[in-house]
């Protein structure tokens, strides 16, 4: 500027384009250190100056600086100006101002109209050999996949854009990650999303991007508010409004107070002051043409004044409330059901209010078929939580056994309703699956290089991360089946003389509905927090007497506080339905939340009853009818981990009772080997290490004798074995997620397919396991069915394994 003798009180003279683009430059960069000001009036000089040609550049960049301030409206109006002025004269800046017009009308909820800029500005910027542009392009285009609910289409147009970034300009990979979060959070994946803000925040920082920094921060609020952590959510949103009011950004500081307002009536439950300002806000957002979030805004008004007792209100706002659109962001549109559907039980209209729910349940489950990874089909139930919630509280309400069950059936696993994708690898995730095994086998057979080398743990953090990437951008099939109805269930239950007990925790506590003989009772129990915390203490004390020998004082304290857990449990959630049990031949337990965790055959009332557990009925049925067609007279599998005192001594002596059985031990234990032997067979029997990992449950694992046999593997199947037990320690245990979704182990066998699955809850024994093991063998041999088997070989062991599926 100085070489160029420029003065802002200078008198204009001759046009001159170089002044022109280096003060367009110039604004640009003020503009993003929060000089906004002094950006605008250096777009103003050059205006001035800038020759007739050279108009499209300047409106160009005040569409772009306008844009990154969140005034949209006047920054949509620079760029149509711009685009004619550019179409024949400037091809690269013309495919620029498309981008950039893309993500105005990505902003403002036109995908179709910033999925063809950004379509065009990506051949455009091909042709012309500009690669950031074109990449820039993309990454536009995998942004409209997520707005239309394409996630797993998003999910892989981000990752070849974060190729194209490491390449050509490796600043923008935060900016990228920022949109791979927010995609993770419509598929309720809220702790990945977060861990991607907190890797990608200080980059921000570093590079002094501070309005992606701010917006980094509010979606780290969006992360904390979906997990229901809404101090901390409150926390971030503030900060992020802090920013966006120092930048002036006022269509960003409107969405973080949108945060605030939403975190607030989550603390309060609404009233009165949030309803006028859900009314205020709404109107703001609605001027600044954000009217998905102005329709946001509108709806918590609507449910504040309810929350309020001011029913007549909530009607009227709910009138002017605009109906929803087919291109609507999935969250808003179950948000407008749910909102519907509170109006209408205020009013008395229940049963219209239920059928509001279930519509946006069915809602849900439309945009869940879009999904083929396990990992997402099981984190999308969040996004209906507070409908299913509402649902089942006002069943609860009517006292109608029957319409809690439904319920209670369509707020469930619901995972398991989508046909299994089977997996089928690239080269580089074949890749990165055979480098994981080598290393998890390295650290096994020498803990102590894995301590010398922290570096080898890092790397599997690496590999796992890639290969649950690769497996999130797996398309569903677009199916899903029914839920089982009441009858069904029962004629089932009938013909096979079980009892059905299905725990529901809703308000803060536990009811029960019982299943036998056709009927059907609903009995209300305990405080939830009653009985989550007995069955944390009894897991934890389980895990301690499992572990090394412990001084015999120390020992009977711990097996006192098992003793008092168990009792806690066994009164409070079974000896109230005791009379309703009778002497059915067997028990089908599905439980809920926490309580997932409990050993039911260690609980007095139970000890020595025949039962299964199912993560819901209509699971149990699938299973139950798959039970039915597996042919055990096919050969069964024997697999002996490596490292286990029992283990080759434990599959031996099983063998004796399996002639034609097959073997694996030793060498021959390998992954590959296993898998092949498992797909289609009707009996397997895996005794190895196991390891439950519970911040990235699909890589819990068996031991073999090349590496570990993982969760994520069993999605490779071609054919699920039918019954398969597994001899080991934690393979039973389950991350259970908002709406009773089970990602674990033992439930990827049945998500698979697997009809029936005998897994621990927590570390057993090596010696208690093969006695354990043995005799269930001995007792499903003699035509005992799995249940009533188990139950007779953990009679007089302190056995957390369990029998899941059906039995």
């Amino acid at each position: 500027m100085a070489l160029l003798d420029w003065r802002p009180d200078a008198p204009v003279e001759e046009p001159d384009m170089l002044l022109a683009r280096i003060l367009t430059s110039l604004a640009h960069a003020e503009a993003e250190q929060a000089r906004s000001s002094v950006g605008l009036e250096l777009l103003d000089f050059a205006q001035s100056r800038v020759p007739r040609e050279g108009l499209g550049y300047v409106h160009s960049q005040r569409g772009l600086v306008l844009l990154r301030l969140g005034r949209q409206v006047e920054a949509l109006r620079q760029l149509d100006v711009a685009v004619p002025l550019l179409a024949r004269q400037d091809r690269v800046e013309l495919a620029r101002i498309l981008l950039n017009r893309a993500v105005i009308h990505l902003s403002t909820g036109r995908v179709g109209a910033a999925r063809e800029d950004a379509r065009r500005s990506r051949e455009l910027a091909t042709r012309a050999g500009q690669e950031i542009i074109a990449a820039k392009a993309l990454h536009n285009l995998g942004y409209c996949d997520f707005l239309t609910g394409d996630l797993p289409s998003a999910l892989a147009v981000f990752a070849q854009v974060r190729e194209q970034y490491a390449k050509v300009i490796p600043g923008f990979l935060p900016v990228l990650a920022l949109d791979q979060a927010r995609t993770l959070m419509a598929a309720g994946l809220c702790t990945e999303a977060g861990r991607i803000l907190d890797e990608n925040l200080a980059l921000f920082r570093r590079q002094r991007l501070v309005q992606d920094y701010g917006e980094a921060e509010l979606e780290r609020a969006r992360c904390e508010f979906d997990a229901g952590n809404i101090e901390e959510a409150r926390r971030w949103a503030r900060r992020a409004a802090t920013a966006f009011r120092r930048r002036g950004t006022t269509s960003w500081l409107a969405k973080a107070q949108l945060m605030e307002l939403r975190c607030d009536f989550a603390r309060v439950g609404g009233g009165a002051g949030s309803a006028r300002r859900g009314d205020a806000l709404a109107d703001r957002l609605t001027a600044l043409g954000l009217r998905d979030e102005a329709e946001m805004a509108s709806l918590l008004a609507v449910r504040a004044a309810l929350a309020a007792g001011d029913v007549d209100s909530a009607r009227s706002r709910a009138g002017s409330v605009t109906a929803p659109r087919r291109r609507m962001p999935v969250e808003l549109r179950l948000m407008h059901r749910l909102a519907e559907a509170e109006l209408a039980i205020a009013d008395g209209r229940c049963h219209k209010g239920l059928e509001r729910l279930r519509s946006g349940l069915l809602l849900l489950q439309t945009q869940r078929a879009r999904l083929g990874d396990l990992d997402l089909l099981t984190g999308a139930a969040a996004l209906g939580a507070d409908l299913a919630r509402t649902g089942l509280s006002t069943a609860l309400v009517s006292g109608s056994p029957q319409v809690v069950f439904s319920w209670s059936e369509r707020s469930r696993a619901q995972a398991f309703r989508h046909r299994r994708i089977r997996f089928t690898h690239d080269a580089e995730t074949a890749e990165a699956l055979v480098e994981l095994r080598h290393l998890r086998d390295r650290i096994r057979t020498d803990p102590k290089e894995g301590r010398r080398h922290p570096e080898l743990r890092e790397r599997c953090g690496e590999l796992e991360r890639f290969i649950r990437e690769k497996g999130w951008q797996q398309p569903g099939d677009g199916t899903a089946t029914t839920t089982a109805g009441i009858r069904r269930i029962q004629a089932e239950l009938g013909a096979a003389g079980l009892t059905m007990v299905v725990l529901i925790a809703v308000d803060g506590r536990v009811s029960c509905l019982v299943l036998r003989d056709g009927t059907v009772k609903l009995v209300p129990l305990c405080p939830y927090e009653v009985v989550a915390e007995a069955a944390r203490r009894l897991r934890a004390d389980l895990g301690v007497m499992a572990g090394r020998h412990r001084p015999a004082p120390l020992r009977r304290v711990i097996e006192k506080s098992v003793a008092m857990q168990l009792a806690t449990l066994s009164n409070t959630l079974i000896s109230p339905i005791t009379a309703l049990l009778g002497d059915a031949q067997g028990l089908v337990i599905v439980p809920t939340r926490n309580l997932s965790t409990i050993p039911w055959g260690l609980l007095p009332l139970l000890r020595g009853r025949p039962l299964v557990v199912a993560p819901s009925a209509t699971v149990w049925l699938t299973a139950q009818h798959g039970r039915r067609e597996n042919r055990m007279e096919d050969v069964p599998v024997l697999v002996a981990g490596p490292g286990l005192e029992y283990a080759e001594t434990e599959v031996e002596r099983i063998a004796d009772l399996y002639p034609a059985s097959r073997r694996l031990t030793g060498a021959a234990a390998s992954v590959e080997a296993t898998l092949a032997a498992l797909n289609g067979a009707p009996l397997a029997h895996l005794a190895a290490h196991g390891y439950h990992e519970r911040e990235n449950v699909q890589f819990s694992r068996l031991d073999l004798s090349d590496g570990p046999l993982m969760a994520y593997d069993m999605q490779r199947l071609e054919r699920a074995p039918g019954h398969v037990v597994l001899s080991s320690c934690d393979a039973g245990q389950t991350v259970v997620r908002p709406g009773d979704e089970v990602l674990g182990l033992a439930s990827a066998l049945l998500y698979t397919g697997s009809s029936t699955v005998v897994a621990s809850l927590t570390r057993v024994p090596d010696d208690v396991a093969f006695r354990v093991m043995t005799a269930y063998h001995l007792r499903l041999i003699a035509g005992e069915p799995p249940g009533a088997a188990l139950a007779v070989a953990a009679e007089g062991e302190m056995s957390t394994f369990i029998c899941l599926g059906a039995g």
